[in-house]
């Protein structure tokens, strides 16, 4: 694969570690290039309508590339966001700092071990600082007409005060007003940053609507696409979406590659990705702490000496999610969940470590929700809603004196009660970090018991009760945590930071211990639960980091302004086509499973392409496979139509790169054999192969003394046209570029068909690495 493409840093992912880092990158004049999983959301396109949002999810496998990415776990369901702006996309825009006390140093653990922070609240503050200045995070304006009246909000600081409980207004990433200093107004237009926003749409202040958490269509919220990624653009960033990291390994010069499928969104389940390779001397992963953990383990093979603490001090933060459902007051009260942003108020309750024996702390804060919830809620309730109905039926067939049907409609659609005088309500806090991540049949898997902080789960479910029951309402826990499951939106840990390589993966500086280069800038990197929400802490310690990467590592060479740029490269002609090969894997006797090649091959440069002996292609695409681990991504190469020890005919080699369900490397190793004189035995010739996958890479492994497994797989018929409407030429004459292919490939045959059949040595080298004994090769 080509690797031509070098730059300073890569940064993996643009949540809040990803975008602090591809900002500073650039800032300090770095070629830095941002690769993102998920699409780029400008204002007005997150999803709305029941069909839209029932796409809007992450699964690549179901062909869906939406921006709730919902993982589930035994014990366990975990939701993050994917797309241009990672979890800011989806997140309540609170930006609060670690309690200075909650920076704990050898708190032991249960089940052994410690929740050791290696770092302090005041080596944080100045990084705190500099995000806040970025995200200018502000209170929602309690005091101001209009904002005052928030019922759910007067709701929660009603209930502090009879509990005697700390209340707070937290400060948002929302813009209130048109510009700072302004007053607060919903819906006017926001001026633009001296940077010019990478969506170059307009947004508008927050209109109170409840829909952060599904994406706020007036880009109100400062999210990072808004704010850092769109400054580190315009100094220089480059950002690449629907880019999706599967294979990083460090460059025996230095530096590390990094390998990406590129996504099309709109293919759907049958779509075919076709594969990058980027070289850089600087890599920061900040992909969330799943995607991040999961990269580490599925490449952990190139990466020797990788500490063991990788996949440890799991944590979702102590999230909790209960309902107050049915607020009195003297009556029905009004909470209006949807009325607001997502969160307005915070009630913080106090830990040990504050002086309070036997607590765990914590934050409970109001969870409102869009608008259209509330009709969800309404028409939930079926059977009232059926005798609604039953009764506006009757009352519209009988004979009435008035012509008018107001209160009949009025009547179908009910009061409202039950989704007027309810919310939901998260709390969150110090739960123990005792969960471990690993790879189970090549899938992340969480082994996670909670019971060592049961005591804090159940006192977080004892506040929320408390504080419905103060407000006349009643508390639900979350149906979904039914046997101890718990539903998360803060998933923390998996490649704790450390002071040695023993206890963590990285050192206090998100650099991974024994690969200079190699950063870490997510949530994964938290020795323990944050406590509050953790978004802000994450970006300052990336902020953190990247004082330290500015300091260690050289700055790439970039031409001065007023330099002329380097001539421009003559563009290359090129194309890619896909390829499906169907089969049997053969697992010892008469024992055999499915095996399935979906390839996507590319010659990047046609020219370099014919010149070269061996006809060398990049290929990439997915092997679907059981006994493998279901789905894996394979990346290699192709000889197209190459001799080797036959002296004559010729072969088609693939060489491919992947890993077994175990984590551990795999080599898949295909022969086409072309030898026939007659059309259709060279049809047979170029649309079967003999398949064997072996332990290791195509670089390490022994393919002489290495034990192997064996496939038989073809083109089907009915996949030719298929095949062939693939063909992609890309730059300059693209008609001429799939003729020359075409009529390099159709010479070849014509070669091969000309030429008396014979076998080749079969003591000979190459013979020997496939041996592919094919039934329907005629023996002499």
């Amino acid at each position: 694969m080509d690797s031509r493409e070098h730059l300073h840093a890569i940064v993996v992912g643009s949540g809040f570690g990803g975008s602090v880092a591809a900002f500073r990158l650039a800032e300090a004049g770095r070629s830095v290039v941002v690769l993102e999983r998920g699409r780029a959301y400008p204002p007005g396109s997150f999803p709305r309508t029941p069909a839209e949002m029932s796409r809007n999810f992450w699964d690549p496998r179901a062909g869906i590339y939406g921006m709730f990415d919902v993982l589930n776990f035994r014990r366990l369901q975990a939701v993050t966001g994917s797309g241009l702006g990672g979890g800011s996309l989806l997140y309540a825009g609170v930006l609060l700092r670690k309690d200075e006390k909650w920076f704990v140093d050898e708190e032991p653990l249960p089940g052994g071990g410690y929740e050791n922070w290696p770092v302090t609240r005041a080596d944080l503050e100045k990084h705190y600082d500099a995000v806040e200045k970025m995200l200018t995070p502000t209170p929602m304006p309690f005091d101001r007409p209009g904002y005052s009246e928030t019922p759910k909000t007067i709701a929660m600081r009603d209930a502090a005060r009879r509990m005697g409980a700390e209340w707070s207004l937290p400060p948002l990433g929302i813009t209130f007003s048109a510009k700072p200093g302004l007053p607060p107004e919903p819906g006017t237009r926001i001026a633009e940053e001296d940077y010019k926003n990478l969506h170059g749409a307009v947004r508008r202040s927050c209109r109170m609507c409840g829909e952060c958490n599904i994406g706020c269509n007036d880009g109100a919220k400062n999210s990072l696409d808004h704010t850092y990624l769109s400054a580190a653009k315009a100094m220089g960033a480059e950002i690449r979406t629907s880019s999706e990291v599967v294979r990083i390994a460090p460059r025996p010069q230095g530096g590390y590659e990094v390998d990406y499928l590129v996504h099309d969104p709109d293919a759907g389940p049958a779509a075919f990705k076709h594969s990058k390779r980027l070289s850089c001397d600087v890599l920061v992963l900040g992909a969330g702490t799943f995607g991040t953990v999961g990269l580490l383990l599925r490449n952990r093979a190139n990466f020797p000496g990788l500490s063991r603490a990788l996949g440890t001090r799991f944590s979702g933060n102590g999230d909790v999610l209960g309902f107050m459902l049915r607020a009195t007051e003297g009556g029905p009260r009004t909470l209006a969940a949807s009325q607001g942003p997502v969160i307005t108020s915070s009630i913080r309750f106090p830990d040990g470590l504050d002086g309070v024996a036997g607590q765990r702390g914590g934050y409970v804060q109001d969870a409102g929700f869009p608008l259209f919830v509330d009709w969800l809620v309404e028409g939930s309730r079926v059977s009232k809603l059926g005798a609604r109905a039953a009764r506006f039926v009757a009352e519209s067939l009988s004979v009435s004196r008035s012509p008018h049907s107001g209160a009949r409609l009025s009547s179908l659609l009910g009061c409202g009660l039950l989704s007027d005088t309810s919310m939901p309500l998260l709390a969150m806090g110090r739960e123990r970090p005792e969960g471990t991540l690993s790879l189970r049949r090549g899938e992340l898997d969480l082994r996670w018991r909670h019971e060592s902080s049961r005591d804090y789960f159940t006192l977080a479910g004892e506040r929320m009760r408390a504080i419905a029951e103060s407000d006349g309402a009643e508390y639900r826990d979350n149906p979904m945590g039914r046997g101890g499951r718990v539903v998360t939106v803060h998933p923390l840990g998996g490649a704790p930071m450390a002071h040695t390589r023993q206890t963590g993966v990285c050192d206090p500086h998100g650099q991974v211990f024994g690969f200079p280069g190699l950063y870490l800038a997510d949530g994964s990197v938290m020795p323990g639960s944050v406590g509050p929400n953790p978004s802000l802490t994450i970006a300052a310690l990336a902020d953190r980091l990247c004082d330290r990467m500015l300091e260690t590592t050289r700055p790439a060479a970039r031409p001065a302004a007023a330099e002329k740029p380097p001539p421009r490269a003559a563009a290359t002609a090129g194309l890619r086509f896909r390829e499906k090969m169907v089969g049997t894997y053969a697992l010892g006797g008469t024992r055999s499973q499915a095996f399935t090649l979906r390839l996507s091959v590319e010659i990047p440069d046609l020219d370099t392409f014919l010149a070269d002996p061996k006809h060398r292609a990049d290929v990439s695409g997915w092997v679907d496979c059981s006994t493998l681990g279901g789905r894996q991504v394979v990346q290699g190469t192709l000889e197209l139509l190459t001799r080797h020890a036959t002296p004559v005919g010729a072969r088609m080699y693939y060489r491919l790169n992947t890993v077994g369900r175990d984590g551990e490397p795999r080599v898949i190793l295909g022969c086409k054999d072309v030898q026939r004189r007659s059309a259709w035995g060279l049809w047979r010739d170029t649309t079967r192969m003999w398949v064997r996958v072996y332990r290791g890479t195509v670089d390490t492994v022994d393919y002489v003394h290495t034990r192997h497994r064996t496939a038989r797989v073809r083109v089907r018929v009915r996949d030719l046209p298929r095949m062939v409407r693939t063909f992609r030429a890309f730059g300059p004459r693209r008609f001429r570029t799939v003729s020359r292919f075409l009529g390099f490939f159709a010479a070849r045959l014509l070669d091969v068909a000309r030429q008396v059949p014979n076998d080749p040595d079969p003591d000979s080298p190459a013979f020997r690495l496939i041996r592919i004994n094919a039934p329907w090769r005629k023996r002499r």
